[in-house]
């Protein structure tokens, strides 16, 4: 015989949802996408959808927070303005970017959607 506890925690894990990280993706938009999927005081796990996106020309991310982002499909181009470094990142490849790192998107895939999952925390 099961704890009771058992029971409890299997009843109310009932309510929960699965969610697909490909659900919705549109395959032609004006601006890159953002849908926050989990976020609490120290951190905020985002989607992103680029469809051939970028960042404009001469701007650069210079974020108060850390950020992992991993592409899960399509392919970007990342620079850095530390040196001039470019990275590529396919299906499957993430990099850690800190904090006031100054950054930009280069290109992403504009044949197909390039689905990011970034988190970003302090």
């Amino acid at each position: 015989m099961r704890p009771s506890r058992w029971v409890e925690t299997i009843g109310s894990m009932s309510s929960i949802d699965v969610h697909s990280l490909f659900a919705a993706v549109p395959s032609d938009l004006g601006e890159e996408q953002f849908l926050t999927l989990l976020q609490s005081d120290n951190f905020r796990l985002v989607r992103i959808v680029s469809t051939g996106q970028t960042t404009a020309e001469g701007e650069w991310y210079d974020q108060d927070e850390n950020e992992w982002v991993a592409v899960l499909g399509g392919r970007a181009d990342v620079t850095f303005a530390d040196g001039n470094v470019t990275k590529t990142l396919n299906p499957g490849d993430y990099l850690h970017i800190p904090a006031h790192v100054r950054h930009r998107v280069e290109q992403t895939d504009p044949e197909q959607p390039t689905v990011w999952l970034a988190l970003y925390y302090a």
